[in-house]
């Protein structure tokens, strides 16, 4: 036995001596495995030349790289920190391992690096670059500003260090400081990106006239620079000059150079925040704006989109209706567009186009969303087995998704409520308690309407005192234990909830309102009885 060990021992410290003396071909095909991104089989190649080499530094680095490809991000680590033991010098292992600390939570660990390596590769300037963006995101201002004053020595000063530089001001709450950035640059450079920020400070300032004067140099050097017309169009607006408003607008939108989803932006910005009185004075402007931009990019979702919603909140919903859907029509695979038109048909009461769109966008998409918009146009015609055959077909083809079966037979139950047939409803009431036995809206109904029938009162008021227990503030589910209550002659026990769904929306129904009332007649208080009734014929 010792033998055949001594043997086995002898083979393996050979073929590791063979391995050895051909790392570097063994290496170059890992190197090569990882360049093209099979990460796992390079990794068992490192793995072994790793023990065979364990001082080979190239080796611990690719291994270290592998590693984190494929998410071992703590083998990873250890790889590259052997890598930069075995060479403190190299900058890349260094590098890999600082940028992985940081990735991975170790903040501290992660920024400590990063500044030896500023300090000790001075002729890398990106690092500055990236110790910068460091700071920034660990919101380290004061170091942010010296990196970049460091970058600044070397590049010299640009647009977007200045921009930078404000930000930074900005956030530490150093106004002056911010807008002194801006100024001395705009003393020396003439740019029309630096003049619009100062214009937006100024204006953000209420410094009207400020912000009116950095708006114009702006728009002298670029006619076209949108930051620079917005701003301007707010300061018009500002001063209630809306002819002038308008006119720059119109330059914004009448632009095939704007993006259309910037003017859709200021399209949804007009509609929310524009004074609903401006809007009403200035409709037929705001309406050209709309309609300018509709015109330039007519094929796109977002303007379409936008411009609908602008003539919806303005009271034209049917024109808005006519947007909505030919939205819808121009990209039927977007999901978003055909959800919008569904929704308003919904809110039109056009059932019908509803269950259509419905029904054809479950085909384009299979998406049981669109199933359900389908299930309520159909409740909403009485269709009742229209929702049946919906619903069987998604128990059909989605037996293991819980969730759905689950809503699959709630919704049967209820439909098979509504056609009179109360045996089958709560048989689909039984199927779907299997599958979730705490699934309040069908406990719900379940006890509601066995209460109607004035039968199985115990097994109601079990199912439905599950319900207020899991939602003690629901109204729907108040009324129901309470009912149940009253037909057990519990009143007293009843009032109490029917006081408690009073407080949460209760008085909004007219069914709570009267089984309320009738409580109240049981227990001799007549008079606020009849408050309740009155209150109910009124709802009705």
């Amino acid at each position: 036995m010792k033998r055949i060990l001594t043997l086995a021992l002898t083979a393996v410290l050979l073929s590791f001596s063979a391995l050895a003396q051909n790392v570097e071909g063994n290496l170059v095909d890992a190197v090569s495995l990882y360049s093209q991104g099979e990460y796992a089989r390079a990794g068992r190649i490192l793995e072994t030349l790793s023990a065979a080499a364990p001082s080979n530094d190239a080796v611990w680095y690719y291994l270290g790289m592998c590693k984190g490809a494929t998410g071992d991000t703590d083998k990873a680590r250890a790889c590259f920190t052997k890598a930069v033991e075995l060479d403190g010098k190299n900058f890349w292992y260094r590098k890999s391992l600082a940028r992985l600390n940081f990735a991975t939570g170790k903040t501290d660990e992660g920024t400590e690096m990063y500044e030896s390596i500023v300090r000790d590769f001075p002729d890398r300037s990106g690092m500055n670059y990236e110790l910068l963006d460091i700071y920034l995101r660990t919101r380290s201002y004061e170091k942010a500003l010296a990196a970049l004053d460091e970058i600044e020595k070397e590049k010299g000063t640009s647009e977007e260090a200045v921009r930078t530089r404000f930000d930074i001001y900005t956030a530490m709450g150093k106004g002056e400081e911010a807008i002194g950035t801006l100024e001395n640059f705009n003393a020396r450079y003439s740019s029309p990106m630096i003049l619009a920020m100062s214009g937006d400070y100024y204006l953000a300032d209420f410094a009207d006239s400020l912000a009116g004067a950095r708006y114009t140099e702006a728009l002298e050097l670029d006619a076209s620079y949108v930051p620079a017309v917005l701003g301007m169009s707010e300061v018009y607006r500002h001063k209630r000059n809306y002819p002038e408003f308008f006119s720059m607008l119109q330059t914004f939108f009448s632009s095939p150079d704007v993006p259309a989803p910037s003017k859709g932006m200021y399209i949804r910005n007009m509609t929310r925040s524009i004074d609903p009185k401006i809007l009403q004075i200035h409709r037929s402007s705001f309406d050209s704006l709309a309609l300018t931009a509709a015109k330039v990019h007519p094929s796109d979702s977002t303007v379409l989109t936008e411009v609908g919603t602008y003539l919806y909140a303005t009271g034209r919903t049917d024109a808005a209706g006519v947007w909505f859907q030919d939205a819808a029509d121009l990209y039927p695979e977007s999901k978003n567009l055909t959800i919008t038109a569904i929704q308003y048909l919904a809110s039109k009461g056009a059932w019908e186009a509803v269950k259509d769109r419905s029904v054809a966008a479950f085909n384009r998409f299979h998406e049981m969303a669109f199933l359900e918009y389908a299930n309520i146009a159909n409740y909403q015609l009485k269709d009742y087995d229209a929702i049946i055959g919906n619903c069987r077909y998604i128990l059909t083809n989605y037996p293991k998704d819980k969730e759905l079966c689950l809503q699959a037979w709630s919704s049967i139950g209820d439909a098979y409520h509504e056609k009179g047939s109360a045996r089958d409803a709560y048989k689909a009431y039984e199927k779907a308690l299997k599958i979730n036995p705490d699934y309040a809206p069908v406990l719900n109904n379940y006890a509601y309407y066995l209460s109607l029938e004035k039968k199985k009162l115990k097994k109601a008021y079990t199912m439905s005192k599950k319900t207020v227990e899991a939602e003690p503030d629901n109204a729907t589910y108040l009324d129901t234990f309470a009912w149940i209550l009253h037909l057990q002659g519990k009143d007293l026990e009843a009032k109490s909830f029917f006081k408690h769904a009073m407080l949460y929306g209760g008085k909004d129904s007219a069914v709570m309102l009267e089984h309320f009332s009738e409580v109240l007649e049981a227990l001799g208080e007549d008079d606020l009885a009849r408050v309740y009734r009155t209150q109910a014929k009124a709802k009705k």
